[in-house]
């Protein structure tokens, strides 16, 4: 199975780093890191990752992993990218998977039109605005398509899509050895349980402003 993780500028290195961990082990996973052009790609907090392959030298891949961006905003110009996206995602018997504000791009890409579909909760009014019927899941299944919420929760998809994948006994062995049992020290993790000024703190941050 070919994959292509996606990279591009400012993009947010857990996003794709999560969901790597979980699938690239698999010995049927072919891993390949995808960028405009290969060679180093930054990412939004300052680590470089380093794309294997540019678009035009990817194999049809059967699954594309597409993060998201603290700069949401920006990745949206990236023309080169969307336009990538939308050859190459609705292709039959390719898996499209995204995480966090990745589902935006999608969404420019006219992958989630009319389809149900989440992302980090500071940016569901802009999936929206693209035409996705947008969920508060963490993880959002609709057929060839899987969107996440934000950037943890890629790891959660993985596993999701491990299982549909592989079934669910190999899933829990990826799991377990990963040893992901999440036991945060502070319930103030999604926007739903976090206190006002703590939401208004989280956005700030997320906007610079």
């Amino acid at each position: 199975m070919d994959v292509a993780f996606i990279l591009y500028d400012q993009m947010t290195a857990l996003d794709i780093i999560g969901p790597y961990e979980v699938l690239a082990g698999h010995p049927q996973v072919r891993p390949y890191f995808v960028a405009a052009q290969a060679g180093g790609v930054r990412c939004d907090n300052g680590l470089t990752l380093q794309a294997d392959v540019g678009f035009d030298e990817m194999p049809q891949p059967e699954l594309i992993v597409v993060p998201g961006s603290s700069r949401w905003h920006r990745a949206l110009e990236n023309e080169t990218l969307i336009a990538w996206l939308a050859a190459t995602c609705p292709t039959a018997g390719c898996t499209t998977v995204s995480v966090c504000s990745g589902s935006t791009l999608l969404a420019k890409a006219g992958i989630l039109a009319g389809r149900p579909a989440t992302t980090h909760w500071a940016v569901r009014d802009v999936l929206a605005a693209y035409g996705a019927i947008v969920s508060a899941e963490r993880v959002v299944i609709d057929k060839d398509v899987i969107t996440c919420a934000g950037v943890s929760a890629g790891i959660d998809m993985a596993l999701t899509l491990a299982a549909r994948l592989w079934g669910e006994p190999t899933a829990k062995v990826i799991q377990l050895s990963l040893e992901y049992d999440p036991q945060p020290p502070f319930d103030s993790g999604s926007p739903d349980k976090a206190a006002p000024e703590t939401i208004a703190a989280a956005r700030t941050l997320l906007t610079g402003v």
